[in-house]
């Protein structure tokens, strides 16, 4: 009878250790969370987009209605890596989308009446994504001009004014330098590239490589890059949902309605002048960056604009 007890003793433990084993498996696995939720969370995971997915590349890419050999391996490989680096840093394209409502509309308008190819106002984007910045070789502005290309193409640069800082003026000036370019190299991705290595930069490559040919030339890593990003910005702003981008037009961020206000006489203290235009110093600043001091002397004969919310 003893050994019939402990058999049955023995058969209950094993049997109280699977179950318990049982149960703590399934705490281990979800310690706290309701069934319910459990069941969502497993319905999300069967439905939810792969996080990180494949792109299909445009089949006839062109730039400036110049096409890119897309036959040529490395360039496949170049354009393909812009357009993963830059669909896949969702927080900077997002910005820049939203970003370019305030600005792409003059940008557009302006290349268009000065014969320039619309392609043109994503340089903007590789240049500063619509930021006023300035880099360290001193390029400053939405177009990163240098102090003396600036003052060449009729900028004015001192103490007091940096009209690199002037959209609308540094745009026309980008624009001039395209078409000098353009009348240099007679296509427009050539130009292009030129913007990042300079005119005689780019030709001293073609001479030396022997080839006309921006996409058949070795060049520094930045400038292999350079078109390559541009042609990745134009890709996913002109078919932001194939990448993963849904903004609505209440998204894009737009310009308040602004007044110009034509100055003719120096103003010692922009605040105080701000204050009397029913304005303060920070809407100065920000609506006319171009201004990089405190107060604007003005010479014998020079008038300036300054925009303030209308």
């Amino acid at each position: 009878m003893k050994s019939n007890h402990f058999i049955f003793l023995y058969f209950l433990i094993g049997l109280l250790t699977l179950a318990l084993g049982y149960l703590l498996l399934k705490r281990k696995e979800n310690p706290s969370m309701p069934p319910f939720r459990q069941a969502i969370l497993k319905e999300s995971q069967v439905h939810a987009r792969p996080r990180v997915r494949i792109f299909e590349l445009p089949e006839k890419p062109e730039f400036a209605g110049e096409e890119v050999p897309m036959d040529i391996p490395d360039v496949y490989e170049r354009y393909e890596r812009e357009v993963y680096v830059n669909a896949y840093w969702e927080s900077n394209m997002l910005l820049m989308m939203k970003r370019a409502g305030k600005f792409f509309p003059y940008i557009e308008k302006t290349l268009i009446e000065n014969g320039i190819p619309e392609d043109f106002k994503y340089v903007a984007l590789a240049e500063s994504g619509l930021l006023n910045v300035a880099s360290p070789a001193g390029a400053e502005g939405f177009w990163q001009f240098m102090e003396s290309t600036a003052k060449e193409y009729g900028l004015e640069v001192n103490r007091e004014i940096d009209e690199r800082y002037h959209f609308e003026k540094s745009t026309l000036a980008t624009c001039k330098y395209l078409r000098w370019a353009y009348g240099k190299f007679g296509n427009w991705t050539s130009v292009a590239a030129s913007y990042n290595m300079g005119v005689s930069g780019i030709t001293r490559r073609k001479n030396e490589q022997m080839s006309p040919d921006y996409y058949h030339l070795f060049l520094n890593e930045e400038t292999s890059r350079y078109l390559f990003r541009i042609l990745a910005f134009k890709a996913i702003f002109e078919h932001p949902g194939e990448y993963g981008f849904e903004l609505q037009k209440d998204d894009i961020y737009t310009l308040p309605s602004l007044k110009e206000i034509i100055v003719k006489e120096s103003i010692p203290n922009l605040a105080k002048w701000a204050i009397d235009q029913k304005s303060n110093y920070k809407e100065v600043k920000l609506y006319n960056p171009w201004l990089r001091n405190t107060r604007l002397t003005i010479r014998k004969g020079k008038t300036y604009r300054i925009k303030l919310p209308a």
